[in-house]
């Protein structure tokens, strides 16, 4: 069993990091049975390849402006990932919207963070959206991504109350606090093998999902 090799974990990133240091906090408490082997990131100089190098995990810059087309540099992302290996690949803030060929090539093994309750308010301004709707509740999603925009299954929530003086920055605030709890449990849970994508649907326990899970901030109170 010692032979055995790690659950490999890619993070792809394009900013500060936040949830990748979240889950780079969860790997090395033991709360997630893998191993970060690389951060990849399509722009240099972040903070978040700051954070991935103070852990001692190897760092990629792949910078899209250097790529002629979308994609030509999917498929140079996709060659590297293939090259080096990775059983999951977590995008944590990875600010491009990434094509259908190389959605297709890892779908199973791609999963994304999304700011709201989904299928609510997919795409941009979440929070403010949300706000402006009246809603009495926001929060993020983790799920897996398929060609469609954040349309993939959902495989856990975490939930939050909207107030009644809440501006858009303290809602944000609010969600990614919940973010960095939500995204390395559902990420252990893959390593371990407790989740999977089978046949366009989220498998948990080998039972498939009804309804995901959903956290909520006053569990923690």
């Amino acid at each position: 069993m010692s032979g055995a090799q790690p659950f490999r974990i890619k993070v792809l990133i394009s900013g500060s990091g936040t949830n990748l240091q979240a889950i780079i906090d969860a790997v090395a408490q033991g709360a997630i049975a893998g191993q970060i082997t690389e951060v990849i990131s399509n722009r240099p100089g972040v903070r978040g390849l700051e954070r991935a190098q103070a852990a001692g995990i190897r760092t990629t810059v792949l910078d899209h402006r250097r790529a002629p087309s979308r994609e030509e540099y999917d498929r140079e992302l996709a060659g590297h990932i293939e090259a080096t290996g990775a059983d999951l690949i977590v995008l944590a803030g990875f600010m491009r919207i990434l094509s259908d060929g190389f959605v297709e090539q890892f779908m199973g093994r791609l999963i994304n963070i999304h700011p709201s309750l989904l299928p609510a308010y997919r795409g941009l301004h979440t929070h403010a959206r949300a706000i402006a709707a009246g809603e009495s509740e926001a929060g993020c999603s983790v799920h897996y991504v398929i060609p469609e925009l954040d349309a993939g299954p959902v495989i856990a929530q975490a939930a939050v109350s909207i107030e009644a003086e809440e501006t858009e920055a303290s809602l944000q605030a609010k969600v990614q606090a919940m973010e960095h709890q939500l995204y390395p449990q559902v990420v252990g849970w893959i390593a371990e093998g407790r989740v999977e994508m089978r046949e366009g649907m989220v498998w948990m326990d080998d039972s498939p999902l009804s309804a995901p899970p959903c956290l909520r901030a006053e569990d923690n109170a």
